[in-house]
């Protein structure tokens, strides 16, 4: 299913900003212009992600330092061993559409 959630503009370039769709926390971030979802949850002891540190495509969560692949979910360094769920997103007429 598809939520509307804010506008494109929202989400400067190199920032994130967390939004709740359908009961879950997702991050948005924007990643040199390109929008990537994600769930806000660290998978190793649940800390936000959208207060950690964004670098290129690259999150850093901020409680252990665990970091994650914005792209695909994907862990990079630990100490987390399982991915964070990962969102589409689109734009269409300047709304910000998550699927969840």
């Amino acid at each position: 299913m598809v939520f509307r959630i804010g506008n494109s503009t929202d989400i400067p370039a190199g920032e994130m900003h967390v939004f709740t769709v359908a009961g879950t926390k997702v991050t948005v971030a924007n990643a040199d212009g390109h929008l990537y979802a994600f769930d806000d949850r660290c998978t190793h002891t649940g800390c936000s992600l959208s207060h950690g540190r964004l670098n290129g495509t690259t999150v850093t969560c901020p409680c252990h330092g665990s970091q994650f692949d914005i792209t695909t979910g994907k862990v990079l360094r630990g100490p987390a061993i399982r991915a964070v769920g990962s969102h589409r997103v689109e734009v269409e007429g300047g709304q910000l559409l998550v699927d969840a």
